[in-house]
């Protein structure tokens, strides 16, 4: 055994320690001075825990990208959901165009209708294969969800603020005067 330091001697002169007690200290002192640390990673160590932090962030991705298409999807259910409860009943039989998707759409429409349309007070929104007439407040909160709904809103150009050029062109067209009954 090595030999104990001045301070472990006189504890046991004095009888404070056992002798077993100041050799399992010592014991637990020289192991701690030479023992081994924790062995240093191995390249394929090193290597699978890269491979884990990758897989672990891919993981987190994948999971976001899933969470946004999940919303996505739910917003879009309740635009839809939105345009079957607040749709406007079509009854008349006056024909009212619009392009969608550079085709020319007709709705039948009453008078009423027809001049609420031009107005912005109603929107035509896209249903399933079909369209329908929305009140605008409705149509706001279809667009908050999901804008590719909304087919025709001529109230929305008035919510623009009209440009230099638009005030040239109304200028300009304004010598041309067009009737009021005209519908195309």
């Amino acid at each position: 055994m090595a030999k104990a330091n001045p301070l472990q001697e006189q504890l046991l002169k004095a009888g404070l320690v056992k002798k077993s007690k100041v050799a399992e200290v010592a014991r637990e002192q020289h192991k701690a001075r030479h023992g081994k640390g924790a062995p240093a990673p191995t390249q394929s160590q090193r290597e699978a825990e890269r491979a884990r932090a990758e897989k672990a962030e891919r993981d987190r991705a994948l999971a976001a990208a899933q969470k946004e298409k999940a919303r996505i999807a739910e917003l879009a259910a309740q635009a839809r959901q939105i345009v079957q409860d607040k749709q406007v009943p079509r009854a008349g039989e006056l024909e009212y165009r619009f392009t969608v998707d550079g085709a020319i759409r007709t709705l039948l429409v009453d008078d009423g209708q027809r001049r609420q349309l031009a107005a912005g007070a109603l929107v035509v929104a896209r249903l399933g294969d079909g369209y329908a007439l929305l009140p605008r407040a409705a149509a706001d909160k279809v667009r908050e969800r999901d804008a590719g709904l909304i087919v025709l809103d001529h109230g929305q150009a008035a919510d623009a603020p009209p440009s230099e050029a638009d005030a040239e062109d109304d200028a300009y067209y304004a010598q041309f005067k067009v009737p009021d009954d005209l519908m195309w």
